[in-house]
């Protein structure tokens, strides 16, 4: 019999986190690109350490001034707050070694005479939603990213002094029958200044938790169950305590472990590559079929084949009791819906710069802006879901 009563944890981790800074850059060259062409292809990929960073990969369309990019990464570096001896906006050597896009691969993916365009990639790809939250997202997940994207908005405005960006948090949920009962620990490990103590950092920190979490999952909370920087200290973090690599965070990305993933990254790539693209479109459905009230929970797999329009499979599963809709919701989708690379770009309006603001603090779960970003998290189709 299956167990209905569980613990569950997410984590999360900040913008200065070493990897998030990478995704950073990644997608603001990306963004670049598509800024000045909608049709560009890139596929970038950043390394960071101490004082360095290193850009690679693969583009095409508009060529693009190497100083431009370099002092684009540094306004990156800077909006995150990165300023200290062992990584600094303003003197991190910054070397990028982009080149042309391989003929094989624009071969496959390009479009001509009568063949649509390709996937970029092939890859599965799974989107999920379930109404945990408002969001539609798994609930350890979202109040994970949240404490993160509140401490970091007032460390920029200065409401939170002493504080650093490299930054992680996680967050352990009980469930019962399925459903989030409550928090029985948090831990956040914090980046801070050698002025503060670990009591100093504590006093900073644990507002952040009432402020990201609902009072009705924190009444039990033991104290001793909040756990702020368990190692003493953290004064040397960013890239200059750990080196950083685009595409190491995916699960932090996505559903903080609650549902599966294809193992794709999301920044650096274009939206060619379904890596990024489908996984979008596959949350937007996810997210319309359980907003219109079809299930509690949706999870649904794409997969794809390089050079091929077409979904090879679409994969559907519903919360237990709501099996016997799924026929009626994948016909649906079959019937609405346009999965290929470009029917996806075109329905989410994915050729635009969006993508630099998604690298931190989740790609999911997001607000949509009047920019275009976060397309994907509209539940504008659930009028077709109303079985």
């Amino acid at each position: 019999m299956q167990n209905n009563n569980y613990l569950f944890t997410s984590e999360s981790v900040s913008e200065g986190h070493p990897d998030k800074v990478c995704d950073r850059i990644s997608d603001m060259v990306v963004d670049t690109y598509l800024s000045k062409d909608p049709v560009a292809r890139v596929a970038c990929e950043t390394l960071t350490t101490t004082n360095k960073v290193v850009i690679a990969g693969e583009t095409r369309g508009p060529k693009i001034d190497k100083d431009e990019i370099v002092s684009k990464v540094r306004n990156c570096i800077k909006d995150i707050g990165y300023d200290q001896d062992g990584f600094s906006w303003k003197t991190t050597n910054i070397e990028t070694f982009l080149h042309e896009q391989s003929a094989d691969i624009a071969m496959g993916v390009d479009s001509k005479d009568n063949k649509d365009e390709g996937a970029g990639d092939q890859g599965i790809m799974f989107g999920y939603a379930c109404n945990e939250t408002e969001e539609l997202m798994p609930a350890p997940i979202h109040y994970s990213h949240k404490i993160l994207r509140l401490m970091a908005e007032d460390r920029k405005n200065g409401n939170l002094n002493g504080i650093e960006p490299d930054s992680k948090s996680q967050v352990t949920m009980l469930y019962e029958n399925e459903k989030p009962k409550r928090v029985t620990s948090v831990v956040i490990s914090t980046q801070h200044s050698k002025d503060l103590n670990q009591e100093n950092v504590r006093e900073r920190i644990i507002p952040y938790i009432k402020k990201s979490i609902p009072e009705k999952f924190l009444i039990d909370l033991d104290p001793k169950e909040i756990y702020i920087n368990p190692t003493g200290q953290f004064i040397i973090g960013g890239p200059d305590g750990d080196t950083g690599l685009t595409g190491r965070k995916i699960i932090v990305d996505t559903y903080g472990g609650a549902a599966p993933h294809g193992g794709g990254a999301f920044s650096g790539k274009d939206p060619t590559k379904v890596d990024r693209s489908a996984a979008y479109a596959s949350r937007y459905l996810a997210k319309n079929i359980v907003a219109a009230g079809i299930s509690d929970k949706c999870l649904i797999q794409l997969a794809y084949a390089i050079g091929v329009s077409k979904p090879l499979s679409i994969f559907i599963k519903l919360a237990k009791g709501d099996e016997d809709k799924v026929s009626n919701v994948h016909k649906i989708i079959e019937d609405n819906f346009n999965l290929s690379p470009r029917g996806i770009r075109e329905m989410l309006k994915l050729n635009n710069p969006i993508y630099e603001v998604t690298s931190a603090y989740g790609h999911f779960g997001r607000k949509p802006t009047n920019k275009g970003e976060f397309s994907w998290e509209k539940t504008d189709k659930t009028d077709l879901f109303e079985l």
